[in-house]
């Protein structure tokens, strides 16, 4: 797991820009604390950060390879979970190894390969590749967008990193934001290709993109695609089952501390489960570690996306499997601390307004990082099994935008980005146009089967835009938090075998005890404990503590009395408005307009984006 970032030039000699280089890569420094590394040839300049994980002294990069037409270099982030059999079978074919890393076999799989080499690979990534035989530089991102990849084309050539902030370190690039930017940033539809910073694009999932001197040019290898699905219930539910017992076990190894995420939900929990199953043939233990608030179990009051806590359920499993876990516990002063919002704010490179959610997760990873180097999360497993209250919804099933805008504007727990806004930046901006359009313009990307029923049809529609839009906000989140500290997140549950497999149940498999997530919930009910199996759906936890909401109307209010530039984008009459309630009188919308504001002004302080509107 690492940060990589790159400069390709073909009018400039790159062997004397290595302090700008060298600047690009340290601003990634917290994704590879381990090492760093560049490899710089005339035209074409790799940096690397590296999170040692396998093969911990033989896996430095940059790595190169001399052949005999030329040098090949490559920097790469990620973990390829079958590079014991891609190795394998490399050297039937002819190959040799010097180190046991899964780096150095993505890089002869591109010798044997070429940009096929991606079909190949089962895992996580992103990676660069500069063939100096043809001068030819390729960006490989993996099918399901997990691992982040950018990049900028200049005049003379491209820029790209694993962070925008590697690219806006470079001096060739001006800090803008524009309207489409910031249509992108207050909407919530995650944009295929699109990174809010003007002139930068985000590689897609799924996707190459070549570069030589001819040009950009992008090849799709990997899209969620229609199947007929023929196994029965029981077949189904076995395949499943087959399926995670396969990928939680390439999933654990490491040669570094793992743990487990644990939430109390079906889908972290039923990780917890399978991974304690295998770590005990193997003789461990495994950790576990779970986020909660002071006083959230004794105070809970069920809300419209949460109606349990998540403390006891945690304690179930965790007795259940035998676990080492461990609680982090966090009050509303280190919640809303200034210095955590800027460091999950800097993090994220942008101001995306979920306030304590990021805040909290960041302060888990934080004190997960003491312990372990990897954690695996149950992220994902509502978009691929449909485990949201909105996919079983009846007036979300109707609605022609996203489903979960139409979720959360119906019960007025979500802003529809206006109102948070300046007036006349709202106007200009248009965002419930935009958002329509973007909808319309994923709809029509969307695989058909002819034989759906008009209801299949609308479900397969759902899913598909919570696998393409929805889970890709999620997966960027949760790199971007964890790797501020060092740590790697691996996501199971975006295996493409399983991903490709359940999308294309039908929906009356994917409920067929009438409950979300029902093939998961029956493949794994065998090692869980039944209050979980039991258990309804609960989205990430979020502090209740009136307390929180306090502390953020008092730092909104300061930011009004300093003139913070901030306001020139957010809605001040409102702020003004909002900051004199009673505290009892905020209520959820106004707070998370509250945590908008809040990220906006560390946001202009960390980078001081011109406004283009």
């Amino acid at each position: 797991m690492c940060g990589i970032s790159g400069w390709i030039d073909f009018r400039r000699d790159l062997t004397r820009e290595q302090p700008v280089i060298d600047a690009m890569c340290e601003t990634m420094a917290c994704r590879g604390p381990d090492d760093s590394g560049t490899w710089v040839q005339p035209h074409a300049a790799l940096g690397h950060r590296r999170l040692a994980i396998i093969d911990l002294p033989g896996g430095t990069q940059p790595m190169e390879v001399q052949t005999p037409d030329g040098k090949v270099g490559m920097v790469y982030s990620g973990e390829a979970y079958n590079f014991s059999e891609l190795r394998g079978e490399l050297r039937r074919r002819g190959h040799h190894f010097d180190t046991d890393s899964d780096t150095e076999v993505v890089l002869h799989g591109y010798l044997e390969w070429g940009a096929d080499v991606a079909e190949k690979l089962n895992g996580m990534y992103a990676f660069a590749i500069w063939d100096t035989r043809t001068e030819q530089l390729l960006l490989i991102r993996d099918r399901m967008g997990i691992k982040p990849l950018y990049y900028q084309p200049t005049e003379n050539g491209v820029l790209f990193g694993s962070e925008p902030k590697a690219i806006l370190a470079n001096p060739e690039v001006d800090k803008v934001v524009d309207a489409d930017g910031l249509r992108e940033l207050f909407s919530f539809t995650k944009s295929p290709g699109k990174a809010v910073w003007q002139g930068m694009h985000e590689v897609k999932p799924g996707t190459i993109v070549t570069f030589d001197r001819n040009g950009l040019r992008e090849h799709t290898y990997w899209q969620l695609d229609v199947a007929e699905h023929t196994d029965g219930q029981d077949a189904s539910v076995g395949h499943v089952r087959e399926l995670l017992d396969d990928i939680v076990a390439r999933q654990l190894v490491a040669d570094v501390p793992r743990c487990v995420l644990l939430s109390g939900g079906l889908d972290s929990s039923a990780l917890t489960a399978l991974s304690a199953q295998q770590l005990r043939e193997q003789g461990e233990t495994v950790r576990s570690f779970a986020v909660d608030f002071v006083g959230q179990t004794e105070n809970f009051v069920p809300d419209p996306v949460r109606d349990t806590p998540d403390g006891p359920y945690v304690q179930d499993v965790h007795k259940h499997v035998g676990s080492e876990h461990k609680d982090i516990v966090l009050d509303p002063q280190s919640l809303a601390d200034p210095a955590v919002r800027r460091a999950a704010v800097a993090s994220r490179d942008l101001p995306m307004g979920l306030g304590d959610m990021d805040n909290s997760l960041f302060l888990l990873f934080k004190k997960i990082r003491e312990h372990s180097t990897v954690a695996l999360s149950g992220e994902s497993a509502d978009e691929v099994f449909g485990g949201y209250k909105w996919f079983h919804d009846p007036e979300v099933q109707q609605a022609n935008t996203f489903p979960w805008l139409a979720f959360g504007m119906a019960r007025h727990a979500q802003s529809d980005g206006n109102e948070v806004l300046n007036p006349g930046i709202a106007q200009r901006l248009d965002i419930p146009g935009y958002i329509q359009s973007e909808y319309d313009q994923a709809v029509a990307a969307m695989p058909r089967k002819e034989t759906d029923s008009p209801f299949e049809a609308k479900m397969r529609e759902i899913c598909y835009l919570h696998l393409t839009r929805m889970v890709r906000s999620l997966l960027d989140r949760k790199d971007r938090l964890s790797m501020a500290v060092g740590l790697e997140v691996r996501v199971p549950f975006c295996d493409h075998r399983l991903v490709e497999y359940v999308f294309n149940t039908p929906w009356s498999l994917k409920t067929f005890d009438d409950r979300e997530k029902s093939l998961l919930r029956h493949a794994t009910s065998d090692v869980l404990p039944k209050s979980v199996v039991d258990r309804v759906k609960s989205p990430y936890p979020s502090t209740q503590d009136p307390k929180y909401a306090g502390e953020l109307q008092k730092q909104v209010a300061d930011l009004l009395s300093t003139g913070d530039r901030s306001l020139e984008l957010m809605n001040e009459q409102w702020a003004r408005s909002a900051v004199r309630l009673d505290p009892s009188e905020v209520d959820t919308n106004t707070r998370n307009m509250f945590e908008r504001i809040l990220d906006v002004s560390q946001w202009f302080d960390l980078h001081n984006p011109t406004i283009k509107v």
